[in-house]
């Protein structure tokens, strides 16, 4: 069977089971709809959790930037999964005692405050529909190529099939779905992974594998990886940092704390019955989790290697030199996988010296050798650009494994993206409809009426992150770092002070997230657009890109976290102490004993 039909097969298969299991457990209450109930078992929970977790950014982005980054793309790694031991551990069962199932409404019951509820809602939005901007890109990248279709298109039918599961289903039918997705995106991510450790190291375990020996040598992998895209003009692989140590440092720090205050992971916590089994889940996610986190290192590593090997023949075997003349792969003897790819805009070649070969290296090296080598050699430029977003979607094709792996990789990127935009849309759906409009404007509204309202805002934030997805304001990991950049500067500091400061009033919660939140999105603007609109940036007015001690936008968060924090405590000094009954709430949260029901009714 050719490829395009056993990609549609698999991918049409997956996307029957999603809308089948969304049908079969569709909510019918408001509990359903926002907590699914609370009665799903907590191994899957766990199973949920880990695909609301692995978005298109960990499925499709992470191990491409590590693969561009080498070393500094741990980050990633270190940051997210930090980020969810954290969340479980310090957070979720604090909040799942609490027994509220929406971080705002946490936030307004804490500070006795609707107006703190409205900030948080604020907060919330400009986050989730941030990081839903990352997984439409995501959507966007893997239906382009694997169903012959444009980008745009892609994100349209991407849109068409969230909307038909999410707002039917509710968060019962979203996490029953997200089990089945969870299953779809771990094949489709080890399978392919097993098969190169194999090819390349004889291995069949990927995390042996990246330690391992290549076949036929005595040269380790990371080794021998290291020598050649040194070769090229690009820094060493195990070693090289992303910016500044301070920008790693603070990177890391964002994406850790970003992760603990992200709404739609803490709300998975509020569909098991009780607190015990809040905790049991958390650990079982982190097993799901880790399977694949600990898996993308090694498929970084073995993706880089292969592209090299296919553009420079004879380089990673046979150790010849790669500016050696007609040692590069002529563009016309190209393999089938660079035709593919180059439709879809994601894999470019430009003849720059007009040789008919593709030239690939680091064009922009500070090694003088180097340079030198290309300059003798005629070289022009790097001809080469390969897109971080296509890696490991590109990954099985560029190691020519057969094509029923090719489609399940289709398969399961898209199932990483589809189920944490469910998640998301989901969060974004609770905050308007259970917080904003039952909360603060109609308290009085029925079950159904607030349904509807869940509903209809998960139908226009579908439509906002379809629009922003068309024009992304970077890779799918560059633009979900944003999103926990924002959670990070905004929601987490008032959730951290809100369970572990009794004396932490509403004023200054309120101060604190509203500076967080400005500072980070003024110098997130400043380089990427206001509300990433292209050619609205202003970064001249800042002192130029990273003007702030080097550190990008993307690891701003932390920064804007600590503005946060120092601000709510000013204010707070400044003004009265919350109510005695609110005090004793808290110290009644963090005793760890019993524990209450999801409530939906208040």
């Amino acid at each position: 069977m050719d490829l395009q039909t056993m990609t549609y097969l698999v991918v049409g298969a997956s996307f029957a089971l999603y809308i089948g299991i969304a049908i079969w457990a569709r909510a019918g209450s408001t509990s359903e709809f926002y907590a699914a109930g609370g009665s799903v078992h907590p191994v899957l929970n766990g199973m949920a959790t880990g695909a609301d977790w692995m978005s298109a950014a960990s499925f499709i982005s992470m191990a491409g930037l590590i693969s561009n980054m080498g070393y500094g793309g741990g980050l990633f790694l270190m940051g997210w999964t930090g980020g969810y031991v954290l969340l479980a551990m310090l957070l979720a069962p604090y909040l799942r005692k609490f027994g509220k199932f929406t971080v705002p409404q946490f936030i307004g019951d804490r500070f006795y405050s609707k107006s703190a509820s409205t900030i948080a809602v604020v907060c919330l939005l400009t986050a989730s529909i941030t990081y839903i901007i990352g997984q439409m890109t995501g959507v966007g990248v893997a239906f382009s190529r694997f169903l012959g279709v444009s980008n745009e298109t892609g994100i349209y039918v991407g849109m068409g099939i969230v909307f038909a599961y999410a707002v039917f289903g509710g968060m019962k039918g979203i996490t029953y779905t997200q089990v089945a997705q969870y299953v779809v995106l771990i094949l489709a991510y080890t399978v392919p992974a097993v098969f190169i450790s194999l090819q390349l190291t004889g291995n069949p375990l990927p995390q042996l594998g990246l330690g391992s020996n290549m076949v036929g040598t005595d040269i380790s992998l990371l080794t021998k990886l290291d020598q050649v895209v040194t070769d090229l003009g690009f820094g060493k692989y195990t070693t090289s940092t992303a910016g500044s140590t301070l920008n790693m440092f603070v990177y890391t720090m964002s994406l850790m704390i970003g992760t603990a205050g992200l709404p739609h992971v803490i709300m998975r916590f509020f569909t098991v019955p009780t607190v015990k089994d809040a905790r049991s889940s958390a650990g079982w996610a982190l097993v799901f989790i880790a399977i694949l986190y600990t898996t993308a290192p090694a498929v970084a590593a073995m993706a880089k290697m292969n592209l090299i090997r296919t553009v420079t023949p004879g380089v990673v075997m046979q150790n010849v030199d790669p500016f050696t003349a007609d040692v590069q792969i002529k563009y016309d003897d190209r393999p089938d996988w660079m035709k593919r790819w180059e439709k879809t805009g994601l894999l470019k070649f430009e003849d720059k010296n007009g040789d008919g070969r593709i030239q690939y290296y680091n064009d922009k090296t500070k090694s003088e050798s180097v340079k030198a080598k290309a300059e003798a050699a005629g070289w022009k430029g790097n001809e080469l650009t390969v897109n971080a977003d296509i890696i490991v979607l590109a990954n099985p094709e560029i190691a020519l494994l057969p094509n029923w792996v090719i489609a399940l990789v289709a398969a399961g990127g898209l199932a990483a993206a589809l189920s944490t935009a469910a998640g998301l849309l989901m969060a974004i759906s609770a905050a308007v409809s259970h917080d904003l409009v039952k909360g603060v404007f109609a308290p009085d509204i029925s079950e159904k009426n607030e349904l509807l309202a869940g509903k209809i805002s998960m139908a226009v934030a579908i439509v906002i992150a379809g629009y922003l997805g068309l024009n992304p304001p970077g890779f799918a990991a560059g633009t979900v770092a944003l999103a926990f950049g924002i959670a990070a500067s905004s929601l987490f500091p008032a959730i951290m002070m809100g369970i572990f400061s009794k004396k932490m009033n509403k004023e200054g919660a309120m101060a604190g997230m509203l500076a967080g939140l400005f500072i980070t999105l003024f110098y997130v603007f400043a380089h990427k657009g206001i509300f990433f609109i292209k050619g609205t940036d202003f970064v001249g007015l800042i002192g130029g890109p990273n003007s702030f001690f080097g550190i990008t936008p993307e690891a701003f968060g932390a920064i804007g976290a600590l503005v946060n924090f120092g601000v709510a405590f000013i204010v707070d000094k400044m003004t009265k102490e919350p109510p005695e009954h609110i005090q004793a709430l808290v110290e009644s949260v963090r005793i760890p004993r019993g524990s209450k029901a999801v409530d939906g009714a208040h």
